[in-house]
């Protein structure tokens, strides 16, 4: 069978990447989760607006929230990495800053995210 692309197409090895779909459905899938996430964490803190900071601690302390929260810190960071990816990808033409920006942008989300779950995980363990 005959091959649809072009004699320079197959030349200069241009075609699918093969990586669109898993990034397709992370982004949707981050945004479905994000939903409920986003839901709870708005009904938790307008339960929690106004109480001192023990309260707060108390709230995260209790496992469940702790794990929700976490949850949210992941899928936030994730779908914000995958979403300002594309956009980068997108817009951005000079291939040197496009690498930079790319690395950037997943190099902060990481160190945000860890950060974000460190600060769970030490007022879980030393909440009374």
């Amino acid at each position: 069978m005959a091959s649809l692309r072009s004699p320079l197409g197959r030349a200069r090895g241009l075609g699918s990447a093969k990586d669109g779909t898993h990034h397709w459905w992370a982004q949707r899938v981050t945004a479905v989760a994000l939903v409920p996430l986003v839901l709870w964490f708005v009904a938790s803190a307008i339960g929690l607006a106004g109480a001192p900071h023990a309260a707060a601690a108390k709230w995260i302390s209790q496992p469940l929230n702790a794990v929700l929260l976490a949850a949210l810190v992941v899928a936030v960071f994730h779908h914000a990495q995958l979403g300002l990816q594309v956009v980068i990808e997108d817009y951005v033409h000079c291939e040197a800053i496009k690498v930079a920006s790319l690395l950037a942008v997943k190099a902060a989300c990481w160190l945000l995210a860890v950060a974000s779950l460190l600060s769970i995980v030490r007022i879980f363990v030393s909440a009374p």
